[in-house]
């Protein structure tokens, strides 16, 4: 079987690829595939997401182990064979290509070709240019006249609410409970 993936970007319009993969082959070969179809270089920590039809995130798949807890199912790119965790036509994917500001690749799985198979990936459809790798934090500052402007939302603190800090609770001169770490037993 030959899947065929759908890439698009919510950066750039017109960016698109179109992967065919054999159903057998390894999330690390459609890693490599990606990377290659987008001319970018294999030095970042990328993972899979898995995602349901709202394009939340549900199962990862990781480049390298992260030693995740064991009550947790892990998955390695290299380990992990592309049948093994998709089987339906418009399961949807994120691939995280800049895992430092979290930009992405939306994946689709636009059409599963039964009675074929590929030894190599191939890129059979390329439109547009791929947004950068990686952002360069240097390169926009320069832009933006010294000013990034990350407020509350670039790391995702839009939730916290200043008034609900309590400052009694890390008063810590207060206390008179000895010191834990000066105990003998420690």
């Amino acid at each position: 079987m030959v899947y065929r993936f759908t890439l698009i970007s919510d950066e750039v319009d017109d960016f698109i690829r179109e992967i065919k993969i054999d159903s057998e082959a390894t999330f690390h070969d459609f890693h490599e595939a990606i990377l290659k179809a987008a001319g970018y270089k294999n030095d970042q920590l990328t993972s899979f997401f898995i995602c349901d039809d709202d394009w939340e995130k549900e199962q990862e798949i990781t480049l390298e182990d992260m030693g995740t807890s064991s009550d947790e199912d892990s998955y390695i790119m290299k380990e992990t064979k592309l049948s093994d965790l998709l089987e339906d036509e418009k399961q949807k994917l994120l691939y995280v290509f800049d895992p430092l500001s979290e930009r992405v690749f939306f994946i689709e799985l636009s059409e599963i070709i039964t009675g074929k198979d590929l030894d190599n990936a191939i890129c059979s459809r390329k439109a547009g240019e791929a947004p950068k790798q990686t952002l360069d934090f240097d390169e926009m500052m320069a832009n933006n006249g010294g000013n990034l402007d990350l407020d509350e939302n670039f790391y995702g603190d839009q939730d916290f609410d200043m008034e609900d800090f309590d400052p009694e609770g890390f008063d810590m001169e207060s206390s008179s409970a000895a010191d834990p770490y000066e105990q003998d037993n420690y």
